[in-house]
């Protein structure tokens, strides 16, 4: 039998997807699971494992009800995971969202003040908001070639200077009754329960972010930025508009995050405390890697519900709440390890 070579450095013809993961005639039906398996991103599986334990020590946590409720205080970190995830494929960090998310809490209380008519100019104010404190952080980043780690490090101490000031040290004013609505109510379903107005939004801004990345020129252009800045730009990407946009993203995406948080916690000056270094874990644990050019939105929403899960876990057990720092630094850990050395299997 002959085979006729092509050119030189050709590439070889290309396997239609369906063609790839269809299952080998004559394939035990053992291998097609296993093969499914491995085809499924391994958080999904940590996930649904933590929660088969939480189960097991409450089984009332899967009823449809308080299932949703978790759902629901799981949606502000997922949202904020789902934009965070942009700027490290990019190649970057942004560390000023925990305070974002407070700044917009305080912020929201004291410019409503309870009046309900001011909440429709106020959300698309606090959107703008983000969207400029996002752009500042991308243009110091890429423009002033502030490394991001520093540059919205500084941006965190700004925005909470900020706040301090501006409020006296404690929270005034009240959150509006149809502003918390989107953190606190939802669509009452007959025999469901109440379906949280959160993970309806956690759902909206999820998928637009994830057809965003995953199906847009953009999408495939940050991916690029952050896996071989130089050649992007050699193949006509503009490096540094597209890392700005991603600092936008992660800006609005912790506006809405502060929104569902607000109404589920109400008005606290440690509204954000510590959301910066779990929407970066969260990230982590769904496989991105911290220096860029890996990721995915689905992937790091399911790292968010899986790092809330284990807390939900540890409470269950009767652990110690300081415990969960520790914890969130082993999993930040453990996860840059894993995503390192399945980045060294492939390569």
């Amino acid at each position: 039998m002959t085979t006729t070579a092509g050119p030189p450095g050709a590439q070889p013809p290309a396997v239609p997807e369906a063609q790839r993961t269809a299952a080998p005639q004559g394939e035990p039906a053992g291998g097609r699971v296993r093969r499914l398996l491995r085809a499924v991103p391994p958080i999904w599986l940590v996930l649904a494992a933590v929660i088969f334990l939480i189960a097991w020590r409450n089984p009332t946590f899967v009823e449809p009800a308080p299932f949703l409720a978790f759902l629901r205080r799981c949606a502000p970190l997922a949202v904020l995971a789902a934009g965070q995830v942009f700027v490290i494929i990019a190649g970057e960090f942004d560390l000023s969202v925990g305070a974002l998310v407070t700044a917009v809490v305080v912020v929201a209380a004291r410019l409503s003040d309870g009046d309900a008519a001011h909440t429709w100019w106020l959300i698309p104010l606090l959107l703008a908001a983000g969207a400029l404190v996002g752009l500042v952080n991308g243009l110091v980043t890429t423009r002033l070639r502030v490394p991001s780690f520093i540059a919205t490090l500084g941006m965190l101490l700004v925005l909470g200077g900020a706040v301090f000031l501006w409020s006296g040290g404690a929270p005034r004013g009240s959150l509006a009754d149809n502003f918390r609505q989107f953190g606190r109510f939802g669509v009452e379903l007959p025999g469901l329960g109440q379906l949280p107005y959160a993970v309806l939004i956690l759902l909206a801004v999820g998928v637009a972010l994830w057809l965003l990345l995953s199906h847009s020129r953009f999408g495939h252009q940050v991916y690029a930025a952050g896996g071989n800045p130089r050649a992007a730009a050699l193949s006509g990407v503009d490096v540094r508009r597209v890392r700005t946009a991603a600092f936008v993203i992660s800006g609005l995406s912790a506006v809405v995050a502060g929104i569902l948080l607000g109404g589920f916690t109400g008005v606290t000056a440690e509204a954000g405390a510590g959301y910066e270094f779990q929407a970066i874990a969260a990230v982590v644990l769904g496989g991105a890697v911290l220096g860029g050019g890996r990721g995915s939105v689905g992937a790091s929403v399911a790292g968010a519900l899986t790092l809330q899960s284990v807390f939900t876990l540890l409470n269950l057990l009767g652990l110690a709440k300081s415990l969960r720092d520790a914890v969130q630094g082993l999993i930040i850990i453990g996860a840059a390890a894993y995503a390192a050395h399945r980045l060294r299997r492939s390569g």
